[in-house]
Formats: C-alpha cells, sequence, structure tokens
C-alpha cells in the first residue's frame, strides 16, 4: 500500500468490483423477480459478458495505446449510466426485454477496458518482488467485493425491488470513477505501429502465439462454463426448490466472498513461483467437489456449506492465474495481452449462462451436474496444455519476436 499510486488503484478497483458484484447479484434477481423467466435471466447474463469477449482485442489495444486509468473510467461511468437507464425505464414500465438486453448488451461493450485495464495497472505500479502479495490483495478486493456487496444487493432486492438495487449498484460505479480520475498511469511504451486496429490484431496474435496464455484460455474457459451455469443454476436452487427469499441469496455470494478473502491472503503471503500449475488444478478441484453437492442440497446449510468451499478454492486459484500470466507476459503486452487472455478465459461464462436457461427447464439437477462435468474437464486442460516453467519462460521471448515483427 505503500507503492505510489497502489492505494488508490486497490480503492478504485475495490468499489468498481463492488459495483459489479452488486449488478450480478441484483440483475439477476431482478429479472427472475420481473419477469419470472429463467431462460431472460440467462440470456441477459450472456448478453452483459459476451460483448466484452469479442472486442477485447481491440479494448487492450487502446489501453496499451491511451493508457489505463482513463478508460478504466469509462467503463464505470458507462455501467452507471446503463444501470440508471434500466432502473428508471422499469420504474415507468417501460422496459420489455428485447430492450433491456439492448442496454445490457452496449454496456458489456466497454467491459473489457475495466477488467482488463485495471488487473494490467498491477504488474506496472507494484514491483516484481511484491506480485504476489498485490495479486493477494487483488483477488482478496474481488472476494472482499462479494463478501459486502451481494448480501447488499440481494436486501435490496427484498426490501425494496430490483429498480433500486439497480441503481445503488449505479451508484457505486460513479465512486469508483470518482476514486479512480487522477490514478499515475505509468506506461510501459509498447511499439505500436499503425492503426489501434492492427495492434488489437497484433495482440490477439500475441496471446494465441504465447503457450501459457493459450493454455490458461483452454483452461479457464472450460471452467468458466460451469461459473456460468452456477449463475443462474444457484439463485433458481435457493428461491425454488429451497423456497428462500432474494437476501438469501445474497448472503450466499458474500459467504463464498468471506471464504476466499481468507484463502487469498494467506495464499498470497507465499511465494508460487514453479507452483501456478498446481494451485490452479488443485483450485479447480476443490471447486468441483463442492459443485457436486448442490444436486443433493436438501437444505440451505448444504448450499452454505458448498459455496464457503467454493470461496476457499478462489484465492488459490486467481493468485496462481494471476501470477502465471504476469511472469509469462512481456510488460510492453500487458494492455492487449492482458484483455485478449481474459476474455478468453471468461469466454465460458456468458455460454454457461446462456445454456442454463434450456437445462434448468429441462432439470436442474442437469445444470448442476454439467457444471461438475465441465470442471473436471478444465482440470485435465491445466494438467495437458499449461507449459511448464522452461517453457513458460522461451514464450516471452517468443513473444518480443513477435512485437518486433
Amino acid at each position: 500500500m505503500r507503492v505510489p499510486g497502489f492505494a488508490r488503484l486497490y480503492a478504485g478497483l475495490l468499489l468498481g468490483r463492488m459495483g459489479g458484484s452488486m449488478t450480478f447479484v441484483a440483475l439477476v434477481l431482478f429479472v427472475l423477480e420481473r419477469y419470472h423467466s429463467a431462460g431472460l435471466a440467462s440470456v441477459t447474463a450472456f448478453a452483459a459478458a459476451a460483448p466484452g469477449v469479442v472486442v477485447s482485442p481491440l479494448a487492450g489495444a487502446m489501453l496499451d495505446r491511451y493508457g489505463r486509468a482513463r478508460l478504466v473510467v469509462l467503463d464505470y461511468i458507462v455501467a452507471a449510466a446503463a444501470l440508471a437507464a434500466i432502473a428508471g425505464l422499469s420504474a415507468l414500465h417501460a422496459l420489455p426485454p428485447p430492450l433491456l438486453i439492448g442496454i445490457v448488451t452496449i454496456s458489456g461493450l466497454t467491459s473489457p477496458l475495466s477488467w482488463a485495464g485495471a488487473r494490467s495497472l498491477f504488474p506496472i505500479l507494484a514491483p516484481r518482488h511484491l506480485w504476489e502479495r498485490a495479486n493477494g490483495l487483488d483477488s482478496s478486493g474481488h472476494v472482499i467485493a462479494t463478501l459486502l456487496a451481494s448480501p447488499l444487493a440481494g436486501t435490496l432486492v427484498g426490501l425494496f425491488g430490483g429498480e433500486w438495487a439497480l441503481a445503488a449498484s449505479g451508484g457505486v460505479y460513479v465512486a469508483a470513477a470518482a476514486v479512480m480520475l487522477r490514478l499515475p498511469d505509468r506506461r510501459h511504451q509498447a511499439a505500436q505501429v499503425g492503426s489501434v486496429l492492427r495492434n488489437a490484431w497484433l495482440g490477439l496474435m500475441y496471446t494465441l502465439r504465447n503457450p501459457t496464455l493459450r493454455g490458461l484460455a483452454l483452461t479457464l474457459s472450460s471452467f468458466n462454463i460451469g461459473n456460468g451455469l452456477l449463475l443462474i443454476a444457484v439463485p433458481v436452487l435457493v428461491l425454488g426448490r429451497l423456497h428462500s427469499g432474494p437476501a438469501t441469496v445474497g448472503f450466499l455470494w458474500g459467504a463464498m466472498g468471506g471464504a476466499g478473502l481468507a484463502s487469498a491472503l494467506v495464499t498470497g503471503r507465499m511465494s508460487s513461483l514453479g507452483k501456478e500449475r498446481g494451485l490452479i488444478v488443485v483450485a479447480i478441484l476443490i471447486g468441483t467437489l463442492a459443485t457436486a453437492m448442490l444436486p443433493f442440497a436438501n437444505s440451505l446449510a448444504v448450499v452454505a456449506v458448498a459455496v464457503a468451499i467454493l470461496g476457499l478454492a478462489t484465492g488459490p486459484f486467481d493468485i496462481g492465474l494471476f501470477t502465471l500470466r504476469q511472469r509469462r507476459t512481456d510488460p510492453a503486452w500487458f494492455g492487449r495481452a492482458f484483455a485478449v487472455s481474459m476474455s478468453l478465459n471468461s469466454v465460458g461464462s456468458p455460454i454457461g449462462s446462456g445454456l442454463a436457461g434450456p437445462l434448468i427447464a429441462f432439470s436442474l439437477n442437469a445444470a448442476l451436474w454439467t457444471a461438475v462435468a465441465v470442471g473436471l474437464v478444465s482440470a485435465l486442460f491445466a494438467l495437458l496444455l499449461i507449459p511448464s516453467g522452461d517453457e513458460g519462460v522461451a514464450a516471452v521471448t517468443n513473444g518480443r519476436e513477435v512485437r518486433s515483427s
């Protein structure tokens, strides 16, 4: 926190993630409450995530060329405006499902600017010997946001309705933008010749030619199919099968955040050099075991235990992922490579959310067992496709060859 600019970055990122966590809970509950449709909830979640994946190479090129902090602020403002529009139009009874999907889709187009821009600032502001601790704080920021914001969003939906919860989420995004406005942004001068579109293409090629980033993309994209399924399936399980309320959903995600906070802070104090792949594999297997408990859940206590175990797996998983990506990426490509890598890693989430509606319509347990199956597949991908240390070091050298070309 004594590193110049790091405390402001962490505060802005924490607020931005709180806004995201509130939106994550409030939007799904809002759709389930207002439209009574798990299918529409899954389509909405897909629309929120998919556009960012498509435009991520362009977003990465913009981050490397124009600076990160100002573009992070831009995305926070767009997110706040979209949430205000949804809340206002819904209160006026002027929000048919196509308009809702349209607003969410437009907002999703700028999302890589914040989640890739802020994360690529971590290894730039923090010195290399503090990367594990910085990544521990990065992961803990996500789980703190989940711990605080998810119960708040669920409670707001339960007490005042989805519109107020969405409006409050937008207010948090405005606060995040205000904190990030004057953040120092020490940019690495990347060799960008030609247009932003050309450099977006080069960033995509750099990522696909980097064996570590390619292996992470295949591992994480498959793993996140399960996360996308759980995004819809857990609220349906709690609201439908267990007959509880929206606040309970928020508190369950909060419990996951609390468990993740503890594991992230403990793991972040340990050196992960050479252990990153093992951390990722073990965390995926633990999370898959927890997911396998959910089809048998006949009480909230069982769901709470499963969700807490999922949270415990978050810390080692995030630190292994973040540190490995930082070590195996040339700093001059942080913006472009991180944007493409993160979008490829997360591509499974909208796919999983899109599949959730049809699967839940057939059987809630079918959706949950599908999440278990893709977790096992992603663990196998991690073992087979993420290179060892020597291969990973070579990948950075190859990245410099791509840049010079």
